[in-house]
């Protein structure tokens, strides 16, 4: 360990001495800046130094011992692509959703998870298929708010160990099998058929009572 601090002293010595006889020209060089909306996380010998992220505004790195990674803390949305489902009822439904996050810890953002982003991705596809397999299809037809707000708190569950927080998700469209919209369709029709029966069944009787 000894040895570690020791080389590290000397490289961030070495390091300074180039600032210092470079000036002025290594100040443009090593003065950095981030926008209100992004965190600078910094790395000196391979190591986060301390202190966090900087930013927003100026900050300042070594040059040849520093690196630096920006990361965007806007929120981001992405479509989950097409989900072919089986749902708890043996209905194969294609499903779509969108998904707004954001980057909570940076820090957390760099260091835990390689590319935070595609993982996200990744990882919302598969909740959308484990949640809605659990439902049957009337479910998924009428209650696309609670499973929403289910698959939103599995997902910031799965994703805060990586510093980004799930904002919201939701149920775009809902496809069902062509020959289910038919029966289904059928069979509205045929109930709307059952009650202008009765309608007019009732309509005769309440008539023939009139003429009694």
């Amino acid at each position: 360990t000894d040895d570690h601090g020791l080389c590290a002293f000397i490289l961030t010595s070495f390091s300074f001495l180039i600032f210092l006889v470079t000036m002025p020209i290594s100040l443009f060089m090593c003065v950095k800046v981030v926008q209100e909306y992004e965190r600078a996380v910094i790395f000196r010998l391979g190591r986060l130094r301390a202190g966090g992220a900087k930013g927003p505004g100026l900050f300042f790195i070594m040059p040849c011992i520093d690196s630096y990674k920006k990361v965007d803390l806007r929120t981001v949305s992405f479509d989950v692509p097409p989900q072919e489902v089986l749902s708890r009822d043996s209905v194969t439904v294609s499903v779509e959703a969108v998904v707004y996050y954001r980057v909570s810890n940076p820090t957390q953002a760099t260091n835990n998870i390689e590319d935070y982003s595609h993982s996200t991705r990744l990882l919302a596809a598969t909740t959308l298929r484990n949640v809605l397999g659990t439902r049957n299809l009337a479910e998924i037809l009428s209650e696309r708010e609670s499973i929403s707000k289910v698959m939103q708190d599995a997902l910031d569950e799965a994703t805060d160990s990586w510093g980004v927080k799930a904002e919201r998700v939701e149920i775009k469209d809902v496809r069902l099998p062509v020959h289910l919209q038919r029966a289904m369709a059928a069979e509205a029709e045929a109930a709307r058929e059952a009650r202008a029966k009765v309608i007019a069944a009732e309509g005769e009787q309440k008539a023939s009572r009139a003429l009694r």
